[in-house]
């Protein structure tokens, strides 16, 4: 892989950045840090988690959305004491058009989480523009500020992803603990844990875009942002 070069932190002062920040800011001005949304409390509590989480392995046959909407998934799994993934579906029964391991353990991001704001950034240092930001492949990834390292975005799922979409291929969203693959994976790694959500998606230019988590208990500001910009 060509060498890679960064900043030492994230540049917060980039107009696209800024742009995006300001959607954010607006859409959650009626905040109430009383009344967060629950998914990512959820998300917080897994160590607590009970086997009754993998009811979700007896899911049938796909279902319609519930959601008729035109709002983003997004997913965030990975074993507990492994490295935690996203991935960003247009339809949770369509395969995912964006999928990355980020340079992060599951816990490390659950611990983020303990602020009620996380806030993850995927820059990409590519100077093209011929891709749509989405289709770039090499991110320098930051989580509340602060930079976490390098990840490549995947061309083909593995078997451990493939494996968290077809169980949630029913779920519009939730979080909770999955049956393993592999069992002896599982022993070492810790349980199979994810977060699923509904995400604002919004675009503010060729080098730009955000999702925005839509909190399902009526929470009007977004608790995860998650940025994608192409460094100038």
């Amino acid at each position: 892989m060509p060498p890679v070069h960064s900043s030492p932190r994230f540049q917060m002062d980039n107009p696209a950045i800024l742009n995006l920040l300001r959607h954010s800011t607006t859409t959650g001005e009626k905040r109430s840090k009383s009344t967060g949304g629950g998914l990512l409390r959820m998300f917080k509590l897994f160590p607590m988690l009970t086997s009754g989480c993998k009811m979700v392995a007896l899911l049938g046959r796909p279902r319609k959305p519930l959601l008729k909407d035109n709002a983003t998934t997004g997913t965030i799994f990975g074993f507990r004491k492994g490295r935690v993934s996203l991935a960003i579906q247009e339809d949770p029964h369509c395969l995912p058009i964006f999928v990355i391991e980020l340079p992060m353990l599951t816990s490390t991001l659950q611990k983020e989480m303990a602020s009620d704001i996380v806030r993850i950034a995927l820059e990409s240092e590519t100077k093209t523009h011929k891709k749509k930001v989405l289709e770039e492949f090499v991110w320098a990834v930051y989580c509340n500020g602060r930079k976490v390292g390098y990840s490549i975005r995947r061309k083909q799922m593995s078997d451990d992803e493939l494996h968290v979409m077809q169980l949630l291929r029913g779920v519009s969203m939730g979080a909770g603990v999955l049956p393993s693959p592999n069992e002896k994976e599982m022993a070492s790694d810790g349980e199979l844990t994810y977060m699923r959500a509904r995400f604002e998606r919004v675009v503010g230019s060729k080098d730009s875009e955000a999702l925005y988590m839509l909190n399902p208990d009526g929470a009007a500001g977004p608790e995860l942002s998650i940025f994608f910009v192409r460094a100038h």
